[in-house]
C-alpha cells in the first residue's frame, strides 16, 4: 500500500495543496524551488511585467526544454540498428 502525504506547495506566493506519495515529497519540493527560482529570475530581469508573464515564460522554458530532451531521446536509430544486427545474427546462426 502506498503511503500518501498532504503537502502545501508555494509557487510564486500562492499555496497549492497536494496529496502525493510520501517517497516523492523531496522531488515535489525541489520542483517548486526550481520553479520559484526561475520565476524570481524573470521577476528581477523584467520588473515591470505581471506575475502571469513570469509564469508563462517559466512554463514555456520548461516545455521547450522537455521538447529538446525528447528529441535527444530519439531511439529509432538504435532500434533500426538492433533489427539489422538481429537479422545478421539470425542469418549467421541459420547456416548449417
Amino acid at each position: 500500500m502506498t503511503d500518501k502525504l498532504s503537502i502545501n506547495i508555494n509557487i510564486d506566493g500562492r499555496i497549492y495543496p497536494l496529496t502525493i506519495v510520501r517517497e516523492e515529497e523531496e522531488k515535489y519540493r525541489k520542483a517548486a524551488k526550481i520553479l520559484n527560482d526561475i520565476i524570481l529570475q524573470y521577476r528581477k530581469k523584467y520588473a515591470n511585467h505581471d506575475s502571469k508573464d513570469f509564469l508563462s515564460m517559466t512554463a514555456f522554458q520548461f516545455v521547450l526544454k522537455n521538447l529538446e530532451m525528447e528529441e535527444k531521446a530519439d531511439d529509432s536509430p538504435f532500434i533500426e540498428e538492433i533489427k539489422k544486427l538481429n537479422e545478421e545474427l539470425g542469418d549467421y546462426l541459420s547456416i548449417d
